[in-house]
């Protein structure tokens, strides 16, 4: 029964993700990829990677979908009338960049080291055992990150706010 559900999201993965490049309206592309981020976490749950699952939707259907939907709605081809942002805020941006990537790695380069469970363990996966590693383990960097996101936001809030 696993093999048909793989071959039937394959199936759906593969039509998706050609409807999307082939698609002539920019809109109905980001929902071919919707359909295909979906289809791949279908992929991840056959896999026993239940928190994977959720996260993909959460950050790629959910965040980077919207944000997309919203480049393109909100899409100016109007380069010559474009106010400049300031240096300050192109600067903000490039050190909230930098620091972000730096926990990344720092976690990356941790969590690389770390053995927290043995290759044959059904477990790696699921969220429970993924939750306590990282509340355990990695609270400072988890914390430091949500952070870094709320900063990220409120640049952005900033940075797109008109200018009266």
């Amino acid at each position: 029964m696993g093999q048909y559900i793989f071959f039937f999201l394959a199936f759906v993965s593969v039509l998706s993700a050609l409807l999307v490049v082939f698609a002539r309206n920019p809109v109905h592309s980001v929902l071919y990829l919707i359909v295909c981020f979906f289809s791949i976490a279908g992929h991840y749950i056959l896999l026993n990677a239940q928190f994977l699952a959720i996260v993909h939707i959460i950050v790629y259907a959910g965040a980077i979908m919207v944000l997309f939907l919203f480049v393109i709605m909100l899409l100016n081809l109007n380069k010559e009338l474009e106010p400049h942002k300031p240096g300050l805020a192109k600067a903000a941006a490039a050190v909230s960049a930098c620091l972000l990537g730096l926990v990344i790695l720092m976690s990356v380069k941790d969590a690389a080291l770390a053995q927290t469970a043995s290759p044959e363990s059904h477990a790696i996966g699921l969220v429970k055992e993924i939750g306590q590693v990282l509340f355990r383990e990695y609270l400072l960097p988890f914390e430091v990150t949500s952070l870094l996101f709320l900063v990220a936001m409120i640049g952005a809030v900033l940075i797109s706010k008109k200018e009266l």
